[in-house]
């Protein structure tokens, strides 16, 4: 009778551990990538009374006869599916969707690993994710490209050992620009010959404005104004007509600053056949040499249609960092006040054969254990890796309607170990009274 007790107390004990998961389950059911966890248990040792007995020809074999001695807790047990993707808007925010986990650096060359994808930045420009930096690559090819062999590193945005400073962006010298659209064809010629304009009018039938920048950022507003020339109509079969331009510039002077263009029957530009080159020339006091910049006009047309010219360049001024964002690949995109954008690094992932067998920390921090294996550091997308969701995070995968059927049926296990002892205590009351 008194192991009944024993038996019953030691349900009573591993229910209420399994309680405790549950409750602590419940807790964190809106915990970023959190991990829901499972109580299991396993009989304890049994006292045999009668061991089993074979077969002989004159009987039976008999089973053994054993008597259990009650519950106990072999284990929690981690599930590691992943959690709904919940959008969020916010461009730092990421989330996996597959294997793996971001790394962390604790500061002392160990690294802890995370589902948990809300990333900011503090004042110094270190990537962080609850207080700890954020690991990944920051090296580059010759190409740009990020090189994600090798272990990660903490990434910061301002500088590091490759580029050095990134929280600026130095200016881009303008080298080459290009021109396109149409001019309109039904504009009145003004010219005496295909490259003779005579004297230029007053009011120009197109313009196109384009920006260029030395090596310093400075910027120089260069103006261009068109006004259609002649149409050479010797040959009927094909005639041709000239525009010409005139450009002006702010800040300096540009050489040569105008020109003649020529187009075939069908609008087609036929002259100049090869970008023209001209020198932009720095304002007294500038403090910057001259640059030439190479202008690519093949893309213009003329047509009966309204003018709109419109030109591209490759230069820019100075950029500082304003904000980031990433790319399903990990990719720290980086958007400067020039409106221009770098790739600043790429987020690491590391994944493990068994991570369930991870240990956690707190914090929704986990580190590897004697059971989940070594790490392994991949890039979003390669090494069995999903690509990451961006502007989203990752829900906690417990099941609110699974936890509460749980709940139920370790109440009523519990209960019903209580009703063993009272009853085990009434049946010893019983034996007391006995006269």
């Amino acid at each position: 009778m008194m192991s009944a007790f024993f038996s019953a107390v030691s349900g009573m004990k591993s229910q209420t551990t399994g309680l405790n998961n549950i409750a602590n389950n419940i807790a964190n059911v809106n915990t970023t990538g959190y991990k829901s966890q499972r109580t299991t248990f396993s009989d304890l040792l049994s006292q045999t009374i009668r061991s089993a007995s074979g077969a002989t020809a004159n009987s039976g074999g008999t089973n053994p006869s054993q008597i259990g001695s009650g519950v106990g807790v072999s284990g929690t047990s981690t599930n590691m599916t992943p959690g709904s993707t919940q959008y969020t808007g916010i461009a730092t925010d990421l989330a996996i969707s597959g294997d793996g986990f971001f790394v962390v650096a604790n500061g002392d060359g160990t690294y802890s690993y995370t589902r948990e994808g809300d990333i900011g930045w503090d004042l110094a420009g270190n990537l962080m994710i609850g207080g700890k930096q954020v690991c990944g690559w920051m090296k580059k090819d010759a190409n740009g490209n990020i090189i994600t062999n090798g272990e990660p590193e903490p990434l910061n945005f301002y500088s590091d050992d490759y580029v050095g400073n990134k929280k600026t962006m130095a200016a881009n010298q303008t080298s080459e620009a290009a021109y396109s659209g149409v001019l309109n064809s039904s504009k009145t010629a003004h010219g005496t010959a295909l490259d003779n304009i005579g004297t230029v009018p007053t009011t120009p039938d197109a313009t196109t404005s384009v920006t260029y920048y030395d090596t310093q950022g400075n910027a120089y507003n260069v103006t261009r104004n068109w006004y259609k020339c002649y149409t050479n109509n010797t040959d009927s079969n094909n005639p041709v007509t000239s525009w010409y331009y005139e450009d002006t510039c702010s800040n300096g002077t540009i050489s040569p600053s105008s020109g003649y263009v020529q187009f075939d029957k069908s609008g087609n530009l036929t002259s100049p056949t090869t970008p023209t080159t001209q020198t932009v020339t720095p304002g007294s006091g500038v403090g910057t040499a001259p640059f030439t910049v190479k202008g690519d006009l093949s893309k213009i047309t003329t047509g009966n249609s309204t003018s709109g010219v419109s030109a591209t360049q490759d230069g820019y001024t100075t950029g500082t960092l304003q904000s980031f964002g990433f790319n399903a690949n990990g990719e720290i995109i980086g958007t400067y006040n020039n409106n221009k954008t770098q790739i600043l690094g790429q987020v690491a992932l590391g994944t493990f054969t068994n991570p369930a067998g991870l240990e956690k920390t707190g914090n929704n921090l986990y580190k590897a254990s004697a059971n989940s294996g070594t790490v392994s550091y991949y890039a979003a997308g390669d090494g069995g890796t999903s690509a990451l969701g961006t502007s989203c995070l990752e829900m906690s995968n417990v099941d609110l309607a699974q936890e509460f059927s749980n709940m139920m049926i370790t109440q009523r296990a519990y209960q019903a170990s209580s009703k063993v002892i009272s009853t085990s205590d009434d049946m010893l009351q019983s034996l007391i009274n006995m006269k």
